[in-house]
C-alpha cells in the first residue's frame, strides 16, 4: 500500500470514530419528561425513608451513645436508683447484659422464646398478688389501663385474711372459677400458685410482682402495726384490741431480742395466716411438705420451675421502667401503654405507703439477710429473668433497625447505579 493510501485509510478511520463518539440519538421530547419524573419521585420517596430510619435511629441512640450498652437503648434512665454504681453486678440490667454477652448467650437472645402469653388457653389474667411488693398499685393501674382497652379487674375481697396454703377441694374451686370467668378479665389475689394443667383445666396468663425479701418483711411488719390497719381490722373481728408493746416494739428491738416473729429458722414451717417471710411461697404451690419449709432448696427449685414455665411477667417496682416495658410487649392484651399511663400520672397513688416505718439500721438488715439466702436467690433470678426479657425486647429493635439499614443502603446503591 502507498504512503498516500495509507494516509487517506487512517483519515476515513479516524472520520468514523469521530462520527460514533460525537453521536446524537434524538429522544421524544415527552419521554425525557416521564424519565426526569420518575427520578425526581424516587428521589422524593428515597428520601422520606431514610428521614424515618433517622428518626428509628434516634430513637435508638445507635451511633449516639459511646457503648454498646448505650447502643441498645439502655442509657442511665433504664438504670433504676437501686442499681446506681453497681454496673457489674449480674443482677442489674447492665450487669445482665455483660454476663449475657460475655457468655455468648446473647446471640440467642430472643423476646418469642420467653414469652409465655402464647401458651395461655384462655383470655383471663391471673395476678396472684405477692404481699407487699406493691400489687395494690399494679391493680390500680391496670383499673385506669382497663377502661381504655375494654376489660374489668376483679379483686378477690379475701375476708378471712390471706390463707396462701389452699387444700385440694378449695383449690379445685378456684381454677374452676377462674376458668370460668370472662374473657377479657383480670382475676387478683393473694394466693400460691395453682396448677391448672394438672387440674385438667384451661391455663390463663400469669402475672406477679416481686421485692426485695428483706425490704418486703421489715414492710409488713410495720404495716400490721399500723392504726389505720390493725384498729378497723380488730373492730370487725370483735377481737381485743393488741398489747401497746407489741405495737410500740421497733423492728431493730424485736431482732435483737430474739422475738419468734422476728427470728428465721431455715426449714422453719409455716405458723400461722399472718407469717409472710416466704415469698417462694407464692410461686411455689400448696404443697406443705415441700413449699412451706422456710428457706428451701427445694421450695426455691419449684418456684423457679415455675416462674420459667408458667409465668408471662414477674416484675418488681424497683425496676419500673423494665417492668412496665416488659409488660407492655409480653401482654399487650391487657398492658399496652402502661408506661404512658403510669407516668401520665392517671394511675393511682402508691398504696398502702407507710410514712410511720423508721429508718432500719445497715448491721440489723445485713444480719436479717444471712438467713434469707435463697429467698433472695429466687428474687435476682426473677430480676435477671425480667432483665432477660427486657434485653431480648432491645435486641429485637436493634435488628429490625439493622435490617432497615440494609435495605437503606441497597436502594442507594440501586439509585446511584440508576
Amino acid at each position: 500500500m502507498s504512503l498516500g493510501a495509507d494516509r487517506s485509510y487512517k483519515m476515513k478511520l479516524r472520520d468514523v470514530e469521530n462520527a460514533f463518539k460525537y453521536r446524537r440519538i434524538p429522544y421524544p421530547k415527552r419521554s425525557v419528561e416521564l424519565i426526569a419524573l420518575l427520578a425526581i419521585s424516587c428521589t422524593f420517596f428515597l428520601f422520606m425513608h431514610t428521614n424515618k430510619l433517622n428518626s428509628r435511629l434516634k430513637e435508638m441512640e445507635v451511633k449516639l451513645q459511646p457503648s454498646e450498652f448505650s447502643a441498645l437503648g439502655l442509657t442511665s434512665n433504664h438504670v433504676s436508683g437501686h442499681d446506681a454504681g453497681k454496673h457489674d453486678d449480674i443482677n442489674t440490667l447492665h450487669g445482665t447484659y455483660q454476663y449475657l454477652k460475655s457468655t455468648g448467650q446473647i446471640l440467642q437472645l430472643n423476646a418469642q422464646d420467653l414469652n409465655n402469653t402464647p401458651k395461655a388457653d384462655i383470655d383471663v389474667l391471673f395476678f396472684n398478688r405477692v404481699p407487699k411488693t406493691g400489687s395494690m398499685q399494679l391493680i390500680e393501674l391496670m383499673r385506669q389501663l382497663g377502661k381504655v382497652h375494654d376489660y374489668e379487674v376483679e379483686k378477690d375481697p379475701q375476708n378471712g385474711g390471706v390463707l396462701p396454703i389452699l387444700e385440694l377441694p378449695e383449690q379445685s374451686d378456684m381454677i374452676e372459677n377462674i376458668v370460668n370467668l370472662e374473657d377479657g378479665t383480670v382475676f387478683a389475689s393473694h394466693v400460691n400458685y395453682l396448677n391448672f394443667t394438672k387440674n385438667e383445666q384451661p391455663r390463663p396468663i400469669y402475672i406477679n410482682m416481686v421485692r426485695d425479701p428483706v425490704d418486703r418483711v421489715v414492710s409488713w411488719y410495720y404495716y400490721i402495726r399500723a392504726p389505720w390497719i390493725f384498729v378497723p381490722g380488730r373492730r370487725r373481728s370483735n377481737r381485743e384490741m393488741p398489747n401497746p408493746k407489741w405495737v410500740n416494739t421497733e423492728y431493730d428491738q424485736c431482732v435483737l431480742s430474739g422475738e419468734k416473729v422476728c427470728t428465721y429458722i431455715e426449714g422453719s414451717l409455716l405458723e400461722h395466716v399472718g407469717d409472710h417471710r416466704r415469698q417462694i411461697l407464692f410461686f411455689c404451690g400448696h404443697d406443705e411438705f415441700k413449699c412451706t419449709p422456710f428457706n428451701s432448696r427445694l421450695a426455691l427449685q419449684i418456684a423457679k420451675l415455675n416462674v420459667e414455665r408458667e409465668y408471662a411477667v414477674v416484675g418488681t417496682w424497683e425496676h419500673t421502667n423494665e417492668t412496665l416495658a416488659v409488660l407492655e410487649a409480653y401482654v399487650p392484651r391487657y398492658f399496652a401503654d402502661a408506661s404512658k399511663m403510669y407516668y401520665s400520672g392517671l394511675h393511682a397513688e402508691k398504696q398502702n405507703d407507710n410514712p410511720m416505718k423508721p429508718h432500719i439500721s445497715q448491721e440489723i438488715l445485713d444480719m436479717v439477710r444471712r438467713n434469707f439466702t435463697r429467698e433472695i436467690e429466687f428474687y435476682q433470678f426473677c430480676r435477671q429473668r425480667l432483665h432477660k426479657q427486657y434485653l431480648a425486647l432491645k435486641l429485637n429493635d436493634l435488628r429490625r433497625v439493622d435490617k432497615s439499614l440494609i435495605q437503606l443502603e441497597a436502594a442507594n446503591d440501586m439509585a446511584i447505579r440508576n
